[in-house]
């Protein structure tokens, strides 16, 4: 349980910076939609994200032998570019975010921030989650009226799953890193 709450409080506040990026970098009025537009943005990534990436990687992958090594790292970034526009209209549906401006402003550039905000946040997400972990290992000793474990004052890093890229490869389930990951933790708690 702990495993899914820091994660989804991490992302969601990741999310909220993206989705201020956008406001600040396209027509897009974002305001105080924001705080629920990160709602639906971070259970979109959780749980659609996961399902469209799959369904477009094996269409996708019919083809991959007729390509070239350029032209298969185009459709991986164009599968990567339709997954973000599909997440994004999710976002723009289910919330007040207001898409204004051009086609370009309003349905292009931000699918394009949102895939860069994914790089970034694949990048650093076991620091902000482990940091998360501290926060939330501190915050439940602290209302539960004892004093913060041993996980709490781990250094970053040191609640990482442990999942190897060996390991991931041989499970082969279908799952995604994020998806596994979470699973591994919610074992551990």
């Amino acid at each position: 349980m702990k495993a899914w709450i820091v994660r989804f409080v991490s992302l969601y506040v990741f999310n909220v910076v993206v989705l201020l990026v956008i406001g600040l970098l396209t027509p897009a009025h974002v305001g105080w939609a924001v705080l629920w537009a990160s709602v639906i943005l971070t259970l979109a990534e959780l749980f659609v994200k996961p399902l469209l990436r799959g369904a477009f990687a094996k269409s996708a992958a019919e083809s991959a032998g007729d390509r070239t090594r350029i032209g298969e790292a185009l459709v991986q970034l164009l599968l990567v570019l339709a997954v973000a526009a599909i997440i994004w209209i999710i976002t723009l549906v289910l919330t007040g975010v207001n898409a204004r401006g051009s086609w370009f402003w309003a349905y292009v550039l931000p699918p394009v921030i949102i895939a860069i905000g994914w790089a970034l946040y694949a990048r650093i997400d076991d620091r902000i989650e482990a940091r998360a972990g501290g926060y939330y290992d501190r915050a439940t000793a602290g209302i539960r009226g004892g004093r913060a474990g041993a996980d709490a004052t781990a250094s970053p890093g040191a609640g990482t799953s442990g999942i190897t890229s060996a390991s991931a490869a041989e499970a082969d389930d279908g799952l995604t890193p994020e998806q596994r990951k979470m699973l591994d933790d919610l074992g551990k708690s």
